[in-house]
């Protein structure tokens, strides 16, 4: 199971809308490993989570979420694995049942690849994640408090 905790950034009836807090991408290198220019390079775009939740919350208040890390894989699989797969099919079957030059093959890979890619989108539109409200904190004391966490 993966856990996150966020913030609740925008509230609509039956539905909240939850920002992850930003990390730094190292807390040791000062600035010059990859993760830190990158993110300096193309920034960081907060995206919103929607979660269907009834009970009320607060604009600022906190949310932790567990998601079903199964999902994750199956996900990348299909995403990964199938266009990878349908574009090793389509090289073969060009090369061994058609006989066809190399360009051709190459082309074939690409087709197929790009085939594969098409049927993994819509195939993982249908996957739903399964994504549990496991605690909502309240609004008026620290998260590091509510978890008993006391270190500064």
């Amino acid at each position: 199971m993966i856990e996150q905790t966020l913030t609740v950034s925008r509230v609509e009836p039956r539905t909240v809308w939850l920002v992850a807090e930003e990390k730094p991408a190292c807390a040791g290198c000062n600035g010059k490993c990859g993760s830190q220019i990158f993110s300096k390079l193309f920034g960081s775009h907060k995206k919103a989570l929607p979660i269907a939740c009834e009970e009320p919350v607060q604009v600022g208040q906190k949310m932790t979420l567990r998601l079903d890390d199964s999902k994750v894989v199956e996900n990348a699989l299909w995403v990964y694995l199938l266009p990878l797969a349908m574009a090793f099919a389509a090289m073969f079957i060009t090369h061994l049942f058609l006989q066809a030059a190399e360009p051709w093959q190459i082309l074939a890979a690409v087709l197929g690849g790009l085939v594969g890619f098409q049927i993994a989108k819509q195939r993982t539109k249908a996957l739903r994640h399964d994504i549990k409200v496991i605690k909502i904190y309240p609004i008026s004391l620290p998260l590091t408090q509510i978890d008993g966490d006391c270190a500064k």
